[in-house]
């Protein structure tokens, strides 16, 4: 039996070590639960038992003294607070009282109390032996209840040690186990990966293509938890899941509105759907964070105006648009208004279809209330179908791969038989069943009150940690000597409290005011912080979980600073300490608070950041910091001392604009010159050639250039790239002198070669002119 598998029961009591009658009953209590090979863990007290709870989650079975030693009443509310505590974090656990079932002074037991807990037990009445063995069968109940649907029949298949005459060829794990490359493989996972990779032929586990048996119902299982009409499980990420809503609601010759900063994977769908994109402009701030698509962009006669301006859609012989896809929230943590959102793109297309690839975690916290798709109330079926894509695995907890396609249908509803023939284009006959079960435990730690807990959690390390680094900033970052600097955090500089209606530094807001008030987040218009401008109030939110940390620099206009840090010299200095950040612009890098953060996480963070201040400050060596930056380039950085680089880099930003073409390069909307569908069998036909971007005007790009992080299209396939002195150009060319100035830091730009230092891209071929006769 594994350490999961046994049953832990937790006895809170603090006669339990006492030579009483009590005492010596509870002692006879554990003596028949360690018979029956469940393990005990003893609590003296209240106090104890909040602390240790935390830290037990194999716990199955929970008894409490009523009394605690005494019958006061101060002893007798610290146990019901106990009570729903517990509570608040598991319906389910079973919790057997120690107290007689009838009112005892000075407390009487309430119906409060009464609902609260699932057995009495009267330990100086009925035999240990008999009360032992009601605590093993509740405990044994919980346990078989625990696992959700499809994770409940893998582990009950795998414990019958069947014979594999089907694939997959490694057969729970035997062929590995007969070489020495494959035996550490095997040692490395464990014996139950192996075992619990099955072939789709095993039909007692259902299928995943057809949505039947044990899959099928844990599909249904997450679309009641998260607040679905279906929901479909995808193993292979949201890139794939968001080309599977393509096909079910998109083909060829459609106008689909499209984000301008959705994820790559939206192009692809564009492109195997044969359909035409036309595009929604979002808004970008100072330090390049993307922000929302401005409500302006999205009304009927906005949109119908984008689609006569757009060159593809001209001869289309239906110009109604079908779908539209939006990010929410951004990549740097902002999230719509869903409503109003459906509201208005409502009025144009009969499905929406939300990229929440980073939110999946919206649903289970008041504070992202109307922010998400898949939201409770009245179902409006005169409205448009919603889709919400999410990536399970990024900031709930899944598998790598673990991805959902959640739908709330409208006055178009989804039919599912055709809808899966889409799915099925795109999803394996050989899905990994464990990243099926991952699925499946992700929604059952969702469920209940579970789903708010570990979503708060979440929220308030962000929270401790903005205030920690708004607090350090009052004390060293008051500009009055060259070392007094810190990092500031973008976020608001003052709250209005909800109560007095008074401003509050951030710092000193509470974190129950943070943590449970939504307008503490939003963009509201005039505030200098956020640097988005004619945002209606109310419509845009900052997501607490998603920390943006600035680097000195950058001024209110967005211009640069005489003196600045480059965020990418500390994203480099927190790359050696084992740190990785999410994406990092110009000046910003960018955490996640995800549900595996912790104190000790972001408290040596902030310790770092401390080490990098010093290093600066006492101008340390370039050898001493990046050891590997001048063994490979010694000619480029070795003697340089960390204020130089620094200052070298900021000064390239500052004198050539690069900031501000990024903002122009992305608030350009490239003409479109062939589909992308067009662009790519161009692309396969070997009809492209490779042009040096400095020689690249006018010409028509056959793929994307994405920079990354985070993924999002700088060009579309088949746009022109405009003049070489246009910003789209500028930028990339600025950005390949960048690369060649400071090996080492170089950019990732998807659809750019890199090759001797100059940058590279993909081109349709030109066509030849025919000469006049």
């Amino acid at each position: 039996m594994t350490a999961e598998e046994r049953l832990v029961v937790a006895i809170v009591d603090d006669a339990i070590h006492t030579e009483t009658p009590h005492g010596r009953a509870i002692k006879r209590i554990i003596h028949g639960l360690e018979e029956f090979g469940i393990v005990v863990a003893d609590v003296a007290s209240s106090a104890d038992a909040r602390a240790a709870y935390a830290n037990l989650p194999l716990v199955s079975c929970i008894l409490i003294n009523w009394n605690l030693g005494n019958q006061s009443a101060e002893t007798q509310k610290d146990t019901l607070a106990l009570l729903r505590q517990i509570r608040s974090v598991n319906e389910d656990i079973p919790i057997f009282l120690m107290a007689a079932p009838t009112s005892e002074p000075p407390i009487a037991l309430t119906v409060e109390v009464i609902k609260e807990i699932s057995e009495y037990i009267y330990v100086m009445e009925d035999t240990p032996e008999f009360i032992a063995g009601r605590i093993k069968a509740a405990a044994k109940r919980y346990q078989e209840r625990l696992l959700p649907p499809f994770f409940g029949e893998l582990v009950k298949f795998s414990k019958d040690f069947e014979y594999s005459w089907h694939t997959p060829g490694h057969a729970g794990g035997t062929a590995f186990r007969k070489t020495p490359a494959g035996r550490r493989f095997f040692n490395f996972f464990g014996e139950q990966l192996f075992r619990s990779d099955l072939s789709i032929s095993v039909g007692e586990l259902g299928s995943l293509l057809d949505h039947s048996g044990p899959v099928g119902e844990a599909e249904r299982y997450a679309a009641k938890v998260f607040g679905a009409d279906m929901t479909y499980f995808v193993t292979n990420g949201t890139s794939t899941a968001n080309k599977i809503v393509f096909f079910g609601r998109v083909t060829q010759d459609d106008v689909v509105l499209v984000d301008r900063n959705c994820h790559k994977s939206a192009e692809h769908a564009l492109t195997m759907t044969h359909s035409v994109a036309v595009y929604m402009i979002p808004t970008r701030n100072r330090y390049g964070i993307i922000g929302p698509i401005p409500p302006a962009e999205m009304t009927p006669k906005a949109i119908k105006a984008k689609i006569a301006a757009c060159p593809l859609a001209k001869d289309l012989p239906d110009k109604k648009p079908v779908h539209a896809i939006i990010t929410n929230s951004t990549y740097d943590g902002l999230c719509y208004h869903a409503t109003e959102v459906e509201d208005l793109l409502g009025k144009s297309v009969d499905s929406i279809h939300f990229d929440e690839a980073w939110y999946g975690y919206a649903r289970f916290n008041p504070l992202y209330r109307e922010r998400f798709a898949m939201r409770d109330g009245v179902r409006d079926k005169n409205g448009p179908t919603v889709f919400a894509t999410q990536s399970t695995h990024k900031l709930l907890a899944a598998l790598s791969q673990a991805s959902m396609i959640h739908v709330r249908n409208g006055r178009v509803p989804i039919e599912h038989s055709r809808f899966n023939e889409g799915f099925m284009m795109h999803s394996s006959t050989s899905p990994l069943y464990t990243i099926i079960a991952s699925l499946d435990v992700s929604s059952k730690m969702m469920d209940g009150p579970s789903g708010r807990l570990l979503t708060t959690e979440s929220i308030e390390e962000a929270i401790r940690f903005r205030r920690t680094m708004a607090r350090i900033e009052k004390v060293v970052g008051t500009g009055k000597t060259k070392a007094d600097w810190w990092f500031p955090m973008w976020q608001p500089a003052t709250i209005t409290d909800p109560k007095t209606k008074k401003k509050v530094a951030f710092a000193d807001t509470s974190i129950e005011t943070l943590r449970s008030t939504p307008s503490c987040w939003v963009l509201h218009p005039g505030e200098k912080w956020h640097g988005f401008d004619s945002l209606p109030d109310n419509y845009c939110m900052l997501d607490p979980i998603k920390v943006t940390v600035l680097t000195p620099g950058v001024n209110e206009d967005g211009t640069l600073a005489a003196w600045g840090i480059p965020a990418a010299v500390v994203v480099k200095f927190l790359d050696t300490r084992g740190i990785i950040n999410e994406k990092s612009g110009d000046y910003s890098i960018l955490f996640l608070f995800s549900m595996g953060i912790t104190k000790g996480k972001w408290g040596t963070l902030i310790t770092e950041l401390f080490e990098f201040k010093r290093l600066y400050d006492e101008n340390a060596p370039l050898g001493e910091i990046f050891p590997d930056l001048v063994d490979k380039w010694p000619d480029r950085y070795g003697g340089m001392k960390l204020q130089a680089l620094v200052a070298e880099m900021h000064a390239f930003k500052k004198d050539r604009r690069m900031c501000g073409l990024l903002q122009e390069a992305f608030s350009l909307l490239p003409e479109p010159a062939v589909t992308y569908a067009e662009a790519f069998r161009q692309l396969v036909k070997d009809e492209v050639e490779q042009v040096p971007v400095a020689k690249a005007a006018n010409r028509i790009v056959a793929t994307g250039i994405v920079p990354y992080p985070p993924g999002i299209p700088l060009m579309a396939p088949g746009e022109r790239t405009g003049q070489k002195s246009g910003p789209v150009l500028q930028y990339l060319l600025t950005l390949q002198e960048f690369d060649r100035r400071f090996p080492g830091f170089e950019h990732d730009t998807h659809g750019i070669e890199n090759v001797n230092g100059e940058y590279m891209m993909i081109c349709l071929k030109e066509k030849k002119k025919e000469k006049k006769r």
